[in-house]
């Protein structure tokens, strides 16, 4: 019987795995970062055969590039393996796990929510709960010639100027993405407390506008994304000092307020998710 290590975004530092890059100025407002798996740290952290990574929500189109092992990857409901030669878009709506083998490689390219749609024109509530081979997006020929490359920066590199030709070629000035993004800072520089009343008050739009611009960028009402947001931000500085931390300081009405969003957003009790 083979051991598995399960490691959960937020409760263990995944990031350790991997390599990260921030983008170049002109796409930094589209795109978060791009990572690869670093095999030296694999080889040194994980010590079972197979290891799970769970990632909950946050609607960031994400590409994840194979450079490795098949793996199996659960996306809400639906569950698929991957083979070592597909590469897959998806965005990231629900929670996400992947079954990797001590051989995983994978080059992620996470967006912004609102990003994708920027940089390849295509809507973002359009890829939904699917999980997209992206040789309907990428030309064939191009994602061999990136495997080839020997450096995670090469790639990097050569991702961010096809990125860079497409969004010269099909971004226009979106007035949408725009108001949304001012949208989603407005409500972090508040302490996450303000209402999406207030926040439409303070962008001078209706409540009804602001709802549609979110369903239209995001694919998600604003109430729902400012869940997760706030959700995330918590749990993340409750997981980094338990000692300090305060509901108050995220919006929250007390501690079993933020307990209740903790289950509707990991799916289990904040005592369960100690790592």
């Amino acid at each position: 019987m083979i051991s598995l290590l399960s490691m959960i975004e937020i409760f263990d530092d995944i990031r350790k795995l991997y390599k990260f890059k921030s983008p170049c100025e002109e796409l930094s407002d589209y795109i978060e970062f791009f990572s690869e798996t670093s095999l030296d740290a694999t080889n040194q952290y994980i010590n079972t055969e197979k290891f799970t990574v769970k990632l909950f929500p946050s609607y960031t189109p994400t590409i994840w590039i194979n450079l490795g092992s098949p793996y199996r990857l659960s996306n809400g409901r639906k569950q698929v393996c991957i083979d070592a030669h597909t590469d897959i878009l998806l965005l990231r709506n629900n929670i996400v796990e992947r079954t990797n083998l001590r051989t995983d490689n994978i080059f992620t390219v996470k967006f912004h929510p609102g990003g994708f749609e920027a940089v390849f024109g295509i809507e973002q509530n359009k890829i939904g709960n699917a999980i997209i081979n992206i040789n309907t997006l990428l030309p064939a020929d191009f994602l061999c010639k990136l495997k080839k490359l020997d450096a995670f920066e090469e790639r990097t590199t050569m991702l961010q100027e096809y990125f860079l030709h497409l969004l010269q070629v099909q971004f226009r000035d979106n007035y949408l993405y725009q108001k949304v993004w001012k949208a989603v800072h407005t409500f972090q520089k508040s302490d996450m407390s303000y209402s999406n009343n207030k926040l439409a008050g303070e962008l001078a739009l209706t409540d009804k506008t602001m709802y549609r611009y979110f369903k239209s960028i995001i694919g998600i009402a604003p109430k729902n994304y400012f869940s997760i947001v706030r959700t995330r931000t918590a749990l993340t500085a409750y997981v980094s000092d338990k000692e300090l931390f305060s509901p108050y300081h995220f919006g929250y009405y007390d501690m079993s307020h933020f307990r209740k969003a903790v289950i509707q957003f990991t799916g289990q009790p904040l005592s369960q998710c100690h790592s």
